[in-house]
């Protein structure tokens, strides 16, 4: 056993139990937890500091009760066991042996913790861009990319403009979606702004990514048959897309790509599902997996990016 239960308040036997139930390893979670610490040390003094001027409190922070959460090993566990496992309240409750408020309340303080300990550790992927040299500054060193869309399920939204605007007439179901961009190497540079279901994959690039600046001239840019048109849109060093089999008409009721044709789709495909794989190792949590409960303003977003920073994790601190 790699951590006791007075630890982590559940048992964990082993390193294969320990990444079936957060998705990292007792190495990751241990560089995890010690960023944490530090992060939750500068906020709580800093917070300390602010009411101290203001007046508000004399005492030194360290007092008052102990909750069930004590060290930091256990408040990273705690979050990536939501993440990975997406447990109800109730269930994430007895679990941890609290009240289902108190698991509701501990979650939501410890997430953002938990993020920025991710970002300082440089494996959070950009959100946005304001210009085409943030863009060239976050993609350093890196020559090619893939850009491809990921769409996770979410329960019915209550507001009727909502619902149309996340119903996905091709999944016959309630979605959103977020463009990603990748290395061949499957890491994740990027997640786009949250749309919803029923927003083509090209408009949402087209949101994130404007068409009136030069982002990808020095860039090989890999996508599918979703971005056509990026060419005519966009300045672009080498774009690699496939080829699309002409359509059914008179002339050629019964088209068909050539051998060279279908040879370089085929070639492409090999490299273009990398991104495949890098959402994928997205969805190896349930939190994204599943279709999703929660209600809580903003955490439908920062969900999906907080799981991404887990799957860099997984890449670099190997």
């Amino acid at each position: 056993m790699i951590l006791s239960p007075v630890e982590t308040l559940i048992e964990i036997r082993d390193e294969r139990q320990l990444k079936a139930l957060t998705g990292l390893t007792e190495f990751q979670l241990e560089l995890l937890a010690q960023e944490l610490a530090q992060v939750e040390l500068e906020q709580r003094q800093a917070k300390y500091e602010r009411a101290r001027l203001e007046g508000q409190r004399t005492r030194k922070p360290g007092g008052g009760r102990r909750g069930r959460l004590t060290t930091p090993k256990t408040q990273v566990l705690f979050v990536l066991y939501y993440g990975k496992i997406y447990p109800t309240y109730d269930e994430l409750a007895s679990r941890f042996g609290m009240s289902r408020s108190a698991a509701f309340d501990n979650l939501h303080k410890y997430f953002p913790l938990v993020q920025e300990a991710l970002s300082r550790l440089g494996v959070l992927p950009s959100r946005t861009f304001a210009n085409p040299e943030e863009f060239r500054e976050a993609v350093a060193g890196v020559s090619e990319i893939i850009i491809d869309v990921t769409e996770r399920r979410q329960v019915r939204p209550k507001d009727p403009v909502s619902q149309k605007d996340r119903y996905s007439g091709k999944k016959k179901m309630h979605t959103v979606k977020n463009t990603v961009i990748a290395t061949l190497t499957t890491f994740i540079l990027f997640i786009g702004q949250t749309f919803g279901g029923r927003h083509h994959d090209y408009k949402i690039f087209q949101a994130d990514f404007s068409t009136n600046e030069a982002w990808f001239e020095s860039k090989t840019v890999l996508v599918d048959l979703a971005y056509q048109g990026i060419d005519r849109d966009y300045e672009i060093r080498h774009l690699q897309i496939p080829v699309k089999k002409p359509r059914t008409s008179k002339n050629h009721p019964h088209p068909t790509l050539t051998a060279e044709q279908t040879k370089w789709n085929q070639e492409l495909s090999r490299q273009r599902v990398r991104v495949e794989h890098a959402i994928g190792g997205l969805k190896r949590f349930n939190l994204l997996a599943d279709r999703f409960r929660g209600r809580k303003p903003h955490f439908l977003d920062e969900a999906l990016v907080m799981c991404a920073g887990f799957w860099n994790l997984n890449l670099l601190y190997v």
